[in-house]
């Protein structure tokens, strides 16, 4: 069982920015992949940005490229969402989710968190 524990969500102005931030306990493992995932339209949820174990690995969607950057910190077990240049429409709650490696979102296990809301102003 892994838990996930999000923060930093809040209300910025466009252009601004936002750090969240995602803490990890329970069993977890080390081959593992952390993201973040935000509501779409006609989805459930729409994948925005993943990051690797060893932070090797990193992939975005097209829509956040170039504003969104992820890092984390495995001593402190926590991954951290770096969001730049927001954008109105980037207005969502934000989840964050942990996988194993060498599997793919849509298998479990999955775990995800509670989520916490972003809002940007126009």
């Amino acid at each position: 069982q892994v838990q996930l524990v999000e923060s930093g969500g809040g209300l910025v102005q466009a252009g601004g920015s936002l750090r969240l931030s995602c803490a990890t306990s329970g069993r977890t493992f080390s081959d593992n992949v952390m993201g973040w995932f935000r509501p779409a339209p006609g989805k459930e949820r729409e994948f925005v940005i993943s990051i690797s174990w060893n932070g090797g690995s990193t992939a975005a969607a097209d829509s956040v490229k170039g504003r969104f950057t992820i890092s984390r910190d495995n001593d402190k077990n926590t991954v951290y969402l770096e969001m730049n240049s927001l954008k109105p429409e980037d207005t969502a709650v934000y989840w964050c989710a942990y996988r194993k490696a060498y599997s793919t979102w849509y298998e479990r296990p999955v775990y995800w968190g509670q989520g916490t809301q972003v809002t940007v102003s126009s």
